[in-house]
C-alpha cells in the first residue's frame, strides 16, 4: 500500500493498524521519518566537499567517478572504509561528516506529525529508539532541539567506527533489540529507504515506509515494502484509536 495522496479512508488499512497495535519498541530512521537533517544544508555539498577534501591530499584514487559524483557522503565515507578500514584517514573523514551533521542540524526541517507521533508513543509506554547511519551526537542535538531526547534516551544507536555495519546491516537495530529486550516480532521500524527495509528484514523487524514523495515511495515498494505511508499522521490517527492511547 502506498499511501499520501489517497483518502484518508484509504490510508487507514487494517494493515497499518495492526501495524501500530503489535508494536512495543519503535525502531526510526532518523534522516527523512523525524527530519530532513540537510533541508538546509546540502547533503550533495556535503559530499562533494568530502571529495574535493581527499583530492586535495592526493587521493583522488580513493573513489571511482561513480562515487565521486553521488549526491550522498555517505557514499563517500563508505568507499573509503573499504579501502581503509579503521585508518586515521577515515576517522577524520567521518568526523569532517559528523561536524557537518551538527551544523546542518538548525536548519533540519522537523518531519510532519513526527514529534506528536513520538510523544504519544511514548507516553502510552511504547519503548522507542533511534537506529540510524548518521551520528549520534546529531541526533541527540537535534532531539535535544525539539524536547524529544527524553523519549529515546539512551536508546540512540548511530553510526560507529564499524563503518561496515551501517545499514543495510542490522547492527543498530540487533543493539537497539538487544538493549531495549525486546522481541523482534514485537518491534517495528520506521524507515525511508530500501536499506532500511533490507536491516529490519534481516533483524526479524516488522516495517513501515515513510516515503515524502512519489520517487521515494517507488523505490520502497519495488524493494518489497508492504506498507508504505506518505505522511505520519495515519500512522499518529492509528495509534489514537488504541484502546491504551491519550486522546
Amino acid at each position: 500500500m502506498v499511501a499520501g495522496t489517497e483518502t484518508e479512508a484509504e490510508i487507514e488499512t487494517a494493515g497499518l493498524r495492526e501495524l501500530v497495535a503489535r508494536a512495543r519498541v519503535v525502531l526510526w530512521d532518523f534522516d527523512g521519518p523525524i527530519c530532513r537533517l540537510f533541508a538546509g544544508h546540502s547533503a550533495n555539498r556535503v559530499a562533494r566537499e568530502l571529495v574535493e577534501w581527499l583530492e586535495g591530499r592526493g587521493m583522488r584514487r580513493l573513489l571511482t567517478d561513480d562515487e565521486r559524483a553521488a549526491p550522498d557522503p555517505h557514499v563517500v565515507l563508505r568507499a573509503v572504509d573499504r579501502l581503509h578500514p579503521r585508518s586515521d584517514l577515515v576517522i577524520e573523514l567521518e568526523e569532517r561528516l559528523t561536524q557537518e551533521e551538527l551544523r546542518a542540524v538548525p536548519s533540519a526541517m522537523p518531519t510532519p506529525y513526527a514529534d506528536p507521533l513520538i510523544r504519544t508513543w511514548s507516553a502510552v509506554g511504547t519503548r522507542l529508539a533511534v537506529t540510524t547511519n548518521n551520528s549520534p551526537r546529531t541526533v541527540r542535538t537535534y532531539l535535544a532541539s525539539r524536547g524529544l531526547l527524553g523519549c529515546f534516551a539512551p536508546h540512540i544507536y548511530g553510526r560507529t567506527a564499524e563503518l561496515h555495519r551501517l545499514k543495510p546491516h542490522p547492527h543498530s537495530l540487533n543493539r537497539a533489540l538487544r538493549a531495549t529486550g525486546a522481541d523482534p516480532a514485537a518491534a517495528l521500524m520506521i524507515g525511508d529507504s530500501p536499506s532500511d527495509l533490507t536491516a529490519a528484514q534481516e533483524a526479524g523487524v516488522s516495517f513501515l515506509g515513510y516515503a515524502r514523495n512519489e520517487r521515494k515511495a517507488k523505490l520502497l515498494v519495488d524493494a518489497g515494502a508492504e506498507h508504505v505511508v506518505g505522511s505520519l499522521q495515519p500512522v499518529l490517527d492509528a495509534l489514537r484509536r488504541q484502546p491504551h492511547a491519550a486522546p
